[in-house]
């Protein structure tokens, strides 16, 4: 019987990497340039490996094949097959990311064989004055963005959001970002890794090279309206289940309780992801306990219709889903 499912995070190293991966979030690297733990992936090469009951040692995609619907719901299996349809990251920015943006699905498909990527993020930590890039701070043309860009100008352009933790974002495809210097975040995206970099502060590597931009591809992919408000606006109530993000590719709510609460899934025909942000607490499923710590991340299997979390404090909870 399929129970609470716990994987290795699998940790990258990034030449904007730090260290709070590690003294925030309990991930174990020697690494003082630790950029990404990605915490439940489905990937060629970067398949998540189960560490916890009978199953431990299986990767995700075996058990999506050995256990199809029963684990991700029928309907995403009958869409997605044995792809795991998103990937779970957390990310320290210790040193400004590339300005990028990302295709949608027509023309990763057509161009790449791939999924879209559309993403959210939570902040978890912002240093004093940190800033994420989300968009363009006024309609823009394309003449305007090439001129910019050619001038090492196209910062000028964009929309930079002082942050600060709990702050939420929406990232769709096609909307230009960045992640500033400082910012630590929970990242829940398509599975895709398909990203278009259009500056990259004219930064060069150990042998003096610059990483390659992708300037024309961005071309056709770049939404240049200028982007609103991009903060998602809710209240996290005590022993309130908050709605954050609802989107084609998935339904992301916080739980914020320091007292049990009871989950029923019966109606969402989808695996359900946890990622705790603060606090630990229990999962408690047919008489069997999981302990999650902050820092941890759980894929609850789509044919589990119940469960109970017991905090041992106040715990702040991402739930993630996929609505059909």
């Amino acid at each position: 019987m399929l129970y609470p499912l716990k994987f290795e995070p699998i940790l990258k190293d990034k030449i904007w990497g730090g260290t709070k991966l590690k003294s925030q979030f309990n991930k174990s690297s020697e690494s003082d340039e630790l950029g990404e733990s990605w915490e439940i992936s489905g990937f060629d090469n970067d398949e998540s490996v189960v560490i916890n009951g009978f199953l431990a040692g299986n990767t995700l995609p075996e058990l999506i094949e050995i256990y199809m619907g029963e684990l991700v719901g029928d309907n995403i299996y009958n869409q997605f097959g044995d792809m795991f349809p998103l990937l779970f990251k957390f990310i320290d920015a210790n040193q400004n990311l590339s300005i990028q943006v990302h295709p949608g699905d027509e023309v990763a498909a057509e161009r790449h064989n791939s999924f879209g990527k559309t993403e959210m993020w939570y902040v978890l930590d912002a240093e004093f004055g940190a800033e994420l890039i989300i968009g363009f701070s006024k309609n823009c043309s394309k003449y305007e963005y090439l001129d910019a860009l050619n001038q090492n100008k196209v910062e000028d352009l964009l929309q930079k959001v002082p942050v600060k933790k709990g702050d939420v974002f929406f990232i769709p495809a096609g909307l230009v970002h960045a992640i500033g210097k400082g910012v630590v975040l929970a990242e829940i995206q398509q599975s895709s890794d398909i990203t278009y970099r259009i500056y990259d502060y004219n930064r060069t590597d150990e042998s003096g090279k610059e990483r390659e931009l992708h300037t024309e591809q961005a071309l056709d992919v770049i939404n240049f309206e200028a982007s609103k408000n991009p903060v998602i606006n809710y209240i996290p109530l005590l022993n309130v289940i908050t709605p954050l993000v609802k989107c084609d590719y998935f339904t992301t709510r916080m739980l914020r309780f320091n007292q049990s609460i009871t989950r029923y899934y019966s109606s969402i025909d989808s695996f359900v992801v946890y990622m705790c942000l603060e606090g630990n607490f229990v999962i408690e499923h047919n008489v069997e306990k999981y302990i999650v710590n902050k820092g941890d991340t759980f894929l609850i299997p789509a044919c589990i219709e119940e469960l109970i979390l017991i905090p041992d404090s106040e715990v702040t909870l991402l739930e993630v889903y996929v609505e059909n």
